[in-house]
């Protein structure tokens, strides 16, 4: 008995010998890194401000002999692991302070060496209407979920500098409730105001969503399709608001698309999809809806969007579609000539930057581009010379409403690049810029998309190509009538196609849909939604035979 224990006593010694030999084969020589370096450069200092430019920012670099990955503790309750060894921070305690910043560079087999540098910067950044709208002002918290009813609530697209495309998901979006196969929706996101800090907690139910290349960080393996794995994510982390310094927040104006706020979440916190970001820029947030975008960790050519709302998913009411029968206005376009003066006005010439959207026509209010005859209103679209002229008309300050049934029953134009729309704009639009002030688009169309039937809302946080959408295929869009109808209510628009529902968007007190409105028919040539103009297009047009609204 004591020779076989002696036995397997040895041969079990051998065995770990020859693991270690195995083990000291794959690593190497196993040293701790040497010759730590930290360098900073606080951004935007100068003699005058020589703690900086407010911003907080500070661009930390760290080298090391024998070092294959480093992880930053920043002295504010964010941590950051920093393979490349170059991040920056924003430290978001106002005023001038003094941060001790360690760093951990790590080698070979996990052996690790520290070194700390002393910090004072000066931050005066604040979005106090975020942190009240994130976290409701509460210690005790706001609770967040993924909009999972919501087209787009997934979302990827480009991150450059296209100010036309680089600020929604241009290459993909989320059906309503497409991930329903994983755990994607199970997640609850709490925000908490706790001594003037934010602090959250995701309860992923034990299982997180991984975009596929970051699986092995749940166990997995890297590739294939996205993935649940086990991956608890329950521990509190900061998050410390900084200011955008993103490809969004550098467009112009008119399409800076955010609130140029970038949550920065502690020790490897994120928010709901897995994707190796902790930085998450609030492009837009309501009382109860919330749209961030990040850029992935391994592909900064990509932007991932997520959209998140306070209501469960699975517990959305169903908006109460309430019908109006009232005829309260109308045109049906009987008198020959020009439209009726007192019903209609015009927008003329080409507007800014061919009225926001590059668009190629000129409006004008002459008969070859707008007229009544033979019991239709026809706003045509005509190549002159090198150039195109149209029409637009309105209501404004003719009729404006709030609330109501609106069917229009019109044809189409053909043709590459033709653009024609039926819609609504928020009254108030001249003080209370778009998209702020609101935009129903009832109908539009693409020429270059035959049948295809759009129906849009614009808002804060939607506009331009991020708009609320749906589309729907009908036959014969130019050649046969079709009724095109929108139900405008305190608790939904929703948006018809010859009494086919094809969109509905809840309405409620956080969106510009509860005050007067316009309406206004036009055709456009181009743009970014019209696209490219067939060489060949001479003219088209778009006839309206009536436009009623009830209430």
């Amino acid at each position: 008995m004591k020779n076989i224990l002696r036995s397997t006593i040895a041969i079990f010694t051998l065995l770990l010998m020859v693991n270690c030999s195995k083990d000291d084969y794959a690593f190497g020589a196993l040293e701790s890194p040497t010759n730590v370096e930290i360098s900073y450069e606080i951004i935007g200092k100068t003699e005058a401000n020589p703690f900086g430019d407010g911003t907080g920012k500070v661009k930390f670099t760290v080298k090391a002999d024998n070092a294959i990955s480093y992880k930053y503790i920043y002295g504010d309750g964010v941590t950051e692991n920093s393979p490349g060894g170059i991040e920056e921070h924003g430290f978001t305690t106002n005023g001038v302070n003094t941060y001790t910043v360690t760093v951990i560079a790590y080698g070979k087999g996990g052996l690790a060496t520290n070194e700390t540098v002393e910090v004072t910067v000066f931050n005066d950044f604040k979005d106090e209407q975020s942190t009240q709208l994130l976290t409701g002002g509460l210690p005790t918290g706001k609770k967040w979920y993924l909009a999972a009813s919501e087209k787009g609530h997934l979302g990827v697209g480009q991150n450059d500098a296209d100010a036309t495309k680089n600020y929604f998901a241009n290459y993909y979006q989320a059906e309503p409730f497409e991930k329903s196969a994983t755990c994607f929706y199970d997640g609850e996101y709490t925000f908490a105001l706790v001594n003037g800090k934010i602090e959250y907690k995701q309860d992923n139910k034990g299982n997180t969503f991984f975009h596929n290349s970051y699986k092995s960080v749940g166990g997995g393996t890297n590739g294939g399709d996205d993935a649940c794995l086990p991956y608890n994510t329950t521990a509190t982390k900061i998050v410390a608001l900084s200011p955008s310094s993103s490809v969004v927040s550098k467009n112009p104006v008119e399409t800076r698309v955010t609130t140029g706020t970038i949550m920065n979440f502690s020790d490897g916190g994120f928010m709901g999809y897995y994707a190796g970001a902790t930085q998450y820029e609030i492009l837009s947030i309501t009382e109860n809806r919330m749209v961030v975008r990040l850029v992935q960790g391994n592909d900064a050519g990509l932007a991932w969007y997520l959209i998140f709302t306070t209501t469960k998913p699975g517990e959305e009411p169903e908006p109460e579609v309430v019908d109006y029968t009232d005829l309260i206005w109308s045109d049906e376009f009987n008198t020959d000539g020009a439209p009726d003066s007192s019903k209609w006005g015009y927008d003329l010439g080409t507007g800014q930057d061919g009225w926001g959207n590059n668009e190629s026509q000129s409006y004008t209010q002459a008969a070859d581009n707008v007229i009544v005859s033979n019991g239709t209103l026809k706003i045509t679209a005509k190549k002159v010379g090198s150039s195109y002229t149209s029409a637009r008309l309105k209501t404004e300050g003719k009729f404006d409403f709030t609330y109501g049934r609106v069917e229009v029953r019109a044809k189409l134009p053909s043709g590459g690049g033709t653009w024609p729309a039926i819609w609504m704009l928020g009254a108030d639009y001249a003080t209370n810029t778009w998209p702020a002030c609101g935009e129903i688009d009832i109908m539009e169309y693409r020429g270059n998309q035959p049948n295809v039937i759009h129906g849009t809302l614009h808002y804060p946080g939607r506009s331009g190509g991020n708009g609320n959408t749906n589309s729907t295929t009908i036959a014969n869009a130019s050649s046969e009538f079709h009724v095109y109808k929108t139900i405008w209510s305190p608790a939904s628009i929703t948006i018809y196609v010859d009494d086919v529902l094809f969109h509905t968007v809840p309405n409620n007190s956080t969106i510009p849909f509860n005050k007067d409105f316009f309406m206004i028919l036009n055709v456009a040539m181009g743009g970014t939604f019209g696209g490219a103009i067939d060489p060949a297009f001479v003219e088209s047009s778009m006839e309206v035979d009536y436009v009623r609204v009830y209430q």
